[in-house]
């Protein structure tokens, strides 16, 4: 998932410079006084249109500084709004830790509308940002305030956005194994609460609360590797997300199955083609097979619920709608468990070439949260966002609504830019080679 910065301009960016690498033909000139003709226009509009969101944002960020409290709000969900519409990649970079210190201020000091506000615009933040140093510090910076509400139990609608923007700050601005477990660990702590050295009640997450904290620590599994993994430390929680598969709550099931299949696919339940542990001794050698059979004993346990709930009949009032999904993804669930293979999924985010494919439970989860978070700014991220480009393999067809002469303009910019590269390498490449000679 690295940082990706794409031309947003789309048609606009293949115009300008680089006339002298094509020396011959009256049309190629005159497309180039075409081409750069409608990059001037179309530069000066965006250059309008990005002075005109830029003084907006400044605004926002303005009224963020407020004591009035109503105030903050409507700049929160403006900037909600404003996330969603466009990807303020280049309008952000440079204002992020402003924008991201006040987030945090919001999160520690706002009203409980305010702090779900100011998760979900820290979490797009960093979504818009991408993979990177940034996103890193957005991470590091809001953890600590995510982890407070997280710990103090405050209202659940506050705590279910604060385990959204924990997992998807970690999601993208992690770069090692230890700070995706730390944040994994803490939404754990809220599915499955023990009494440790807070001593005093232990809390049970209300339905709703327990399944979106389920979704978001299967995010965060998404990212472990799952070579050379240590099944015995993934037990514990196999072992729960198991029992969960019996509760009464319809999203709470369907959450732990989505997990639970994830953790197949990972291998996590497979002793051992996932430990490579050399057995020196017959009681390791026991310990072994023992934990080899109680992992059999769980997938067949596990396999057992899944078909049950792929088949569950409809009670008078049931909802039928939410029964339909349920026995759908525990149907997928099993065959998966039965055969291996993940169902495939797509989606169309734009003309006829621009699809969305998963092959996998691993990206069907990424794709199922990242779509909820961004709501109705999931497609113009698919479509912009260098960030989920790289998450998904997205290739987009940037001609596909073109005229022939934008074709022919935008394909020529290309392969101006294609001639420049290539000069640009054979120069250093020159210069390299000119250098060892001189060494030499």
């Amino acid at each position: 998932m690295g940082k990706s910065k794409k031309n947003k301009g789309g048609r606009g960016g293949g115009g300008g410079g680089g006339e002298d690498q094509f020396d011959g033909g009256s049309d190629v000139d005159s497309v180039s006084s075409v081409s750069t003709a409608l990059s001037d226009l179309q530069l000066a509009q965006a250059t309008e249109q990005v002075s005109s969101q830029d003084f907006v944002l400044d605004k926002y960020i303005d009224d963020l500084y407020e004591k009035r409290g109503s105030t903050r709000e409507a700049a929160l969900g403006a900037l909600v709004d404003a996330f969603e519409s466009f990807v303020l990649l280049d309008l952000v970079e440079n204002k992020y830790a402003t924008l991201l210190n006040q987030f945090i201020n919001s999160i520690k000091k706002g009203s409980i509308k305010e702090v779900c506000l100011a998760c979900h615009t820290t979490g797009l933040l960093a979504i818009t940002l991408g993979a990177g140093s940034s996103s890193h510090e957005i991470m590091d910076e809001s953890r600590l305030q995510l982890l407070r509400v997280l710990q103090t139990w405050p209202d659940a609608s506050k705590m279910i956005s604060a385990l959204d923007c924990l997992a998807v700050v970690t999601f993208v601005g992690a770069t090692d194994l230890s700070e995706t477990q730390l944040s994994m660990k803490a939404i754990w702590d809220v599915i499955h609460p023990k009494s440790g050295s807070n001593v005093g009640i232990v809390r049970k997450p209300k339905p709703p609360l327990l399944a979106a904290a389920v979704s978001a620590w299967a995010l965060l599994l998404t990212t472990i590797v799952s070579s050379k993994r240590n099944v015995d430390s993934w037990k514990e929680s196999i072992t729960f997300l198991s029992a969960l598969l019996e509760a009464e709550d319809r999203a709470v099931r369907m959450a732990a199955g989505e997990a639970l299949a994830l953790c197949f696919e990972l291998k996590l339940l497979d002793v051992f083609s996932n430990e490579e542990v050399e057995v020196d001794t017959a009681e390791a050698s026991g310990s072994k097979n023992q934990l080899f059979l109680n992992m059999q004993a769980l997938k067949a346990k596990i396999s057992g619920l899944v078909y049950n709930l792929s088949m569950e009949a409809g009670g008078r009032g049931a909802d039928k709608k939410n029964l339909n999904d349920q026995r759908d993804l525990f149907q997928r669930i099993s065959d998966f468990i039965k055969t291996g293979e993940c169902l495939e999924e797509s989606l169309r985010i734009a003309g006829k070439h621009g699809i969305l494919r998963v092959t996998s439970w691993r990206e069907s989860i990424q794709l199922n949260y990242l779509r909820r978070f961004l709501g109705r700014g999931f497609l113009k991220h698919a479509q912009d966002n260098g960030l989920l480009h790289d998450i998904f393999d997205i290739k987009m067809d940037k001609t596909e609504n073109m005229s022939t002469t934008e074709k022919k303009i935008y394909r020529s910019g290309e392969e101006k830019g294609r001639a420049l590269k290539l000069n640009k390498e054979r120069r250093l490449a020159q210069m390299r080679k000119q250098n060892i000679l001189n060494e030499q």
